[in-house]
């Protein structure tokens, strides 16, 4: 989408596309979306952007960074964003941070904070506590472990396919 001139620094790319992030992520608002905007580049270019879409989609899932990521692997014909960097407006949510982690990008950029999102009424706090302190019988919502005598049939079908693609 947007390629950058020979000389400019890898601090003043990131500059420039955290100032796009932020753009997303006001626009998105203007448009009725929430406040998050993000973006995957690599090398010296911005390959995708999104923003959040989950009322406008009805998608819980279409955070800004899933969004991007997604038009990324798209773009890029590919599901693994090795090489790539998420810039984003602000710190990723649990799942947007997963999922960057299983897209195998890079590195992760943010601008605001939990705090400042917190401050927004977006606040994910609840669920880094959740995740980092609190035992999963403490969880709002009951996970539970349902043990069947077939529960590794998926993973033997996988494992004896000859031309899975392994990720």
């Amino acid at each position: 989408m947007t390629t950058h001139t020979q000389g400019t620094s890898v601090q003043d790319l990131e500059r420039a596309w955290m100032d796009e992030a932020i753009r997303l992520a006001t626009t998105s608002v203007a448009n009725g979306g929430g406040p998050f905007g993000a973006l995957v580049a690599k090398g010296d270019r911005i390959v995708a952007i999104g923003n959040n879409q989950v009322t406008a989609t009805l998608d819980p899932t279409a955070h800004a960074e899933v969004s991007a990521m997604r038009a990324a692997c798209k773009v890029l014909d590919t599901f693994s964003l090795d090489g790539c960097i998420l810039v984003t407006s602000c710190e990723p949510c649990p799942m947007c941070l997963s999922s960057a982690l299983w897209a195998r990008v890079d590195r992760i950029v943010y601008c605001a904070d939990r705090d400042d999102a917190a401050v927004a009424g977006f606040d994910d706090r609840k669920f880094y506590d959740l995740f980092e302190k609190k035992p999963a019988w403490m969880w709002p919502t009951p996970v539970e472990h349902l043990d069947l005598p077939n529960r590794t049939a998926p993973f033997d079908a996988w494992l004896a396919k000859s031309d899975r693609i392994d990720y």
